[in-house]
């Protein structure tokens, strides 16, 4: 299973990549909204993990531009800030806000993958 993390915060991209390795999944790393659109398309993940700020574009609309390519991709909408009343998230299959504590991150991860 392939999962593409994007997020610009180095941190959290080595640490994701670290622990979503250690969990078996193969990891794809995208910095920008360029990159991830790209990523998106030529290695086709399983999952992904989608920061609303990016920057070059915004993450909701980098969420639109996955559902309108490949709707059955889940995508967790994750960052450091609460979006929850912004409609445009609940497009995403599930919402998390940020923490070096991944349990729920990885546990979401297998919850959706297993509905695939």
């Amino acid at each position: 299973m392939k999962i593409l993390v994007v997020d610009d915060d180095l941190h959290i991209q080595r640490l994701y990549k670290e622990e979503f390795e250690d969990e078996g999944y193969e990891v794809v790393i995208a910095s920008n909204g360029k990159e991830a659109i790209e990523l998106f398309d030529r290695e086709v993940p399983d999952i992904v993990t989608l920061d609303i700020l990016l920057p070059d574009v915004d993450g909701i609309r980098l969420l639109r531009q996955m559902k309108e390519k490949r709707p059955k991709v889940p995508i967790i909408m994750s960052t450091a800030y609460d979006y929850r009343d912004d409609f445009a998230v609940w497009a995403s299959e599930a919402y998390i806000v940020k923490s070096s504590d991944l349990d729920e991150l990885k546990s979401m991860i297998k919850k959706l993958l297993e509905k695939q």
